[in-house]
């Protein structure tokens, strides 16, 4: 058996969101997540994520942002959107928590937290370590 740790959630259902026009006509796939050139993610169902990272409180007004954003950060550790399009998936965490609710200012701290603290978690090869148990 092989597995990773670290994931706090997992959708129960396909989501799809409507992204800002930043990523029209870039296509890319993984087993769980589909961009399409339209600017549409989808997230298949089981898709898992860590949720609001760093020194945050997971709130309602943070879930989708929290999955658009680690989903386009994984897409980005695979090579499969450029590294320099980091900026935009962070500005997508801002734009979706503040269309979810979330305050301005909170809104500014979780920006300028992914600005200052993401770049680890969007370099390549940074991914999760797998396990193995007989």
């Amino acid at each position: 058996m092989k597995y990773t740790k670290g994931y706090k959630y997992q959708l129960e259902e396909d989501k799809a969101y409507k992204l800002s026009t930043f990523l029209g006509g870039i296509e890319c796939f993984n087993d769980w997540i589909t961009m399409v050139g339209s600017g549409n993610i989808i997230f298949k169902k089981g898709y898992a994520w860590d949720g609001p990272s760093g020194p945050t409180i997971d709130t309602k007004n943070f879930m989708s942002g929290s999955l658009v954003h680690d989903g386009l950060y994984q897409l980005i550790r695979e090579g499969k959107i450029p590294e320099s399009y980091r900026k935009y998936a962070d500005k997508e965490l801002y734009d979706i928590c503040r269309k979810s609710g979330m305050s301005y200012i909170r809104s500014q701290w979780v920006l300028a937290g992914v600005r200052l603290g993401g770049r680890f978690a969007a370099k390549a090869g940074n991914t999760k370590k797998v396990y193995e148990v007989p």
